[in-house]
């Protein structure tokens, strides 16, 4: 996976043939003896926005430590003891939801029969336990956990879990917790986890919730082609660079930059029908855990999504520079998503139109989250990606950043328009390469 500065990276999904790895039967982890069941009843909004979507994250470690199945077995089983809620399962309570009982997280050993350097986007799915279809029933684990053995003595965590019990902060918590127990870094996770809201998060409106859940309630689809990319430091500097050079306020995330060139180049590649005035769309999930004063430990779901529209012709035809511009006016109105029905990012359906559904991106970070500091033993990942086989709408994962730049896994374009979306990355990392 090594690369300059400012070449893109890019692996495409094949169908897979044989399996080279092979899983053990799965197991159900339990908390130790006496542990608190208690039943947490889903009220808050955030939980009432969240759908039961399976959400894989895949963390990848270079360095071995004795026993890995084992020992994080052992160690997940100690961390129910503070999380007892994991380990529990959905039911109904009239309209809402609660999660209530223990009966167990979903546990898989495997071991793989090659070495952690050869693996690509294509022998990612072999390393994780997932739900049938992607959609988690009532009766399902809320979480599922699998624990591969590399050749190379290297290793894989893959946890895949339910939406409604937490969102990426919230399971890093936990993944960041089991780590600690792992290593024996202390009796108990450092920080005392809080899954119940205690009333003190925001409330919705009724009209809010229904929108951000309609925003993640989309139809599977299975005709997208599966990326593993890597925007490159360099045009990820050079994005930054003629933001910040207008001066127009704070200096431009990552994030910005990296959505702004992900944006960009899907739009010119794959929206190829209709005018430049035909609307195309932005969506990105925000943690508002700062914003609405979230209290320490809580692991629950606390995001919302922020949509934005804009003509495929100001995408496709202006700088990035100026699409991360539109990027940073719609993360400027995520506070207003938290007071009133209706606030909309930097371009409203009644300016630009509503965008078909493949006219849509769906941008989500894992950056930030904590994923990249996991250490379980052995020193943190060497990479943390995002897995999937059935997707919804176009989307893209931001991952935490490695040397060469910014790694991404996307499955936004349909397979005929694969090798036009890479063209258009590496086109751009030239262009910012020469200038």
């Amino acid at each position: 996976m090594a690369a300059s500065s400012n070449r893109l990276i890019s692996l495409q999904y094949p169908t897979m043939g044989a399996t080279v790895v092979t899983k053990s039967s799965p197991v159900l982890v339990v908390g130790p003896p006496g542990g608190d069941d208690a039943i947490v009843h889903l009220t808050s909004s955030f939980d009432r926005s969240a759908v039961p979507l399976g959400v894989t994250v895949l963390l990848l470690f270079d360095r071995s430590i004795p026993e890995p199945a084992e020992i994080i077995r052992a160690a997940l089983s100690e961390a129910l003891a503070h999380y007892c809620p994991v380990a529990g399962r959905l039911a109904a309570e009239g309209e809402l939801l609660r999660i209530e009982g223990a009966a167990g997280v979903l546990f898989v050993a495997a071991s793989a029969g090659y070495a952690l350097a050869d693996v690509a986007v294509p022998l990612l799915g072999g390393l994780v336990a997932r739900y049938p279809g992607g959609i988690c029933r009532r009766a399902d684990p809320l979480l599922l956990v699998q624990v591969t053995e590399f050749a190379c003595g290297g290793f894989a965590v893959a946890a895949t879990w339910n939406h409604v019990l937490a969102d990426g902060e919230g399971m890093a918590q936990l993944l960041g917790a089991v780590g600690e127990l792992a290593r024996g870094a202390s009796p108990a996770p450092s920080v005392r986890p809080l899954r119940a809201d205690d009333g003190s998060l925001p409330r919705l409106p009724h009209s809010m919730i229904a929108a951000q859940k309609r925003a993640l309630s989309c139809v599977f689809n299975r005709d997208l082609a599966l990326l593993g990319v890597t925007v490159p430091a360099g045009l990820i500097g050079s994005v930054r660079a003629e933001f910040d050079a207008a001066g127009l306020g704070d200096p431009c995330t990552v994030f910005e930059a990296v959505a702004a060139v992900l944006w960009q180049c899907r739009t010119r590649a794959a929206i190829v029908s209709g005018s430049d005035d035909a609307p195309v769309a932005l969506s990105f999930s925000a943690n508002v855990r700062r914003l609405v004063g979230a209290r320490p430990g809580y692991y629950g779901n606390c995001m919302v999504v922020q949509s934005m529209t804009a003509t495929r012709g100001a995408v496709a035809h202006g700088t990035a520079a100026d699409v991360a511009r539109m990027i940073r006016r719609a993360k400027e109105r995520v506070p207003d998503l938290l007071l009133a029905p209706g606030a909309g990012g930097a371009g409203t359906a009644a300016e630009h139109g509503v965008a078909p559904l493949y006219n849509t991106l769906v941008v989500s970070s894992w950056r930030n989250l904590g994923l990249e500091a996991v250490d379980f033993g052995g020193g943190r990942p060497a990479r943390v990606t995002w897995q999937v086989e059935e997707t919804v709408v176009p989307c893209c994962v931001v991952c935490p950043p490695d040397k060469d730049g910014v790694g991404v896994m996307s499955a936004c374009v349909r397979p005929e328009h694969a090798d036009a979306f890479l063209a258009e990355l590496a086109a751009l990392a030239d262009l910012k390469s020469c200038t």
